[in-house]
């Protein structure tokens, strides 16, 4: 089933002309719980790879012991929780058997515990993304597939993981791979995701207010601030007033996406630049464990509309994955060759 976002609650280029020509394309990867294969594209599926290419592993990692939890344990934690939470129980009853807490604590981030690893870490699939489901995929000449694997670890001073990009040509994969390496322990359960098919939507993006002229941001608060409160139109069915938001829902699309704009939230915009040649670069990827919540409601797609259920474990959170505090990761790529290391940040 596509994904649908439902139209802007504002045009933006009638309200504010400036901001036309900043407009960009960005692809939704709406990613949603399945059993994606290795010719898929996919979040945390199975990647085509090369049975005579050595699997990537992190040096920063590399044995006998490290602190964490195991993988195995967190998925089986995961249908444990929603299974309970799906059940009927009584008032004040326990949601988890004593049974159940215990495998679900050992799967918590406060369940770590020294686990034997027998050489380096293997790295983690993320994501795998075939131009033949986003035309928009950038890269060198003659790829046509994107991968990304990390490192399960924080890594550095930055609370991320290490993060590998990987550009093929999909038809040069002759002798794949079937089964790719597992580590046995993980750092924590928020970098495991869980498979997820992908349906790619096409979108429209402004700068988020951080990257605009002062002026031109001071303007747009104003007319956020303008909007009425008294307006019947403008309170809904709760009685609680709507107002439009720019930064949350006009100008950069929350959740999983190619390209478009960058999403500047605790920080200011910074420089960035290659670390080869010291080019330009511009974003690739965001990888965002929430495809939207209370404050980014707008881009909920149609298609979910009548979901109900507990947030954490609907269609928004279908990836599990979880970057800082619900922050999310951007990757960017050289303006001058996709070829060169890449940069990350979180926001």
């Amino acid at each position: 089933m596509p994904r649908t976002t439902p139209p802007r609650p504002a045009d933006v280029p009638a309200l504010f002309p400036e901001l036309a020509p900043l407009a960009r394309t960005a692809v939704r990867l709406h990613p949603r719980s399945g059993t994606p294969t290795a010719a898929d594209s996919s979040i945390g599926g199975p990647l085509l790879w090369p049975a005579d290419e050595p699997w990537p592993t992190c040096p920063d990692h590399d044995a006998p012991w490290h602190h964490g939890v195991a993988p195995d344990d967190v998925r089986l934690g995961r249908r444990i929780l929603a299974e309970a939470w799906a059940r009927p129980r009584a008032e004040g009853a326990d949601l988890l058997t004593p049974e159940e807490r215990v495998i679900v604590d050992r799967a918590s981030i406060s369940g770590r515990t020294r686990i034997p690893q027998d050489g380096p870490v293997p790295m983690i699939p993320v994501v795998q993304l075939y131009a033949s489901d986003v035309p928009a995929l950038p890269g060198p000449a003659g790829t046509d597939l994107l991968q990304v694997l990390w490192c399960p670890f924080d890594h550095d001073e930055d609370y991320l993981p290490a993060v590998e990009l990987y550009w093929r040509a999909s038809s040069d994969v002759t002798d794949p791979l079937t089964a790719a390496p597992q580590p046995s322990v993980i750092g924590s359960d928020n970098y495991l995701p869980e498979p997820c098919v992908l349906h790619p939507e096409t979108v429209t993006e402004y700068p988020a207010p951080h990257e605009l002229p002062e002026d031109l941001a001071e303007r747009i608060e104003a007319w956020e601030e303008g909007q009425s409160s008294n307006d019947p139109d403008d309170v809904d069915d709760l009685g609680d007033v709507t107002v439009v938001d720019y930064q949350y829902d006009l100008s950069v699309a929350p959740g999983c996406k190619l390209g478009g704009h960058a999403p500047w939230s605790f920080s200011d915009p910074f420089p960035m630049a290659c670390p080869e040649c010291g080019s330009d670069v511009r974003p690739l990827l965001t990888i965002d464990g929430t495809e939207w919540d209370g404050g980014s409601g707008s881009w909920r797609p149609t298609e979910d509309a009548d979901y109900t259920g507990l947030h954490f474990l609907g269609p928004a959170c279908a990836t599990h994955l979880n970057i800082g505090r619900s922050y999310n990761l951007q990757l960017y790529v050289c303006t001058a060759s996709p070829d060169h290391p890449h940069v990350q940040n979180m926001q």
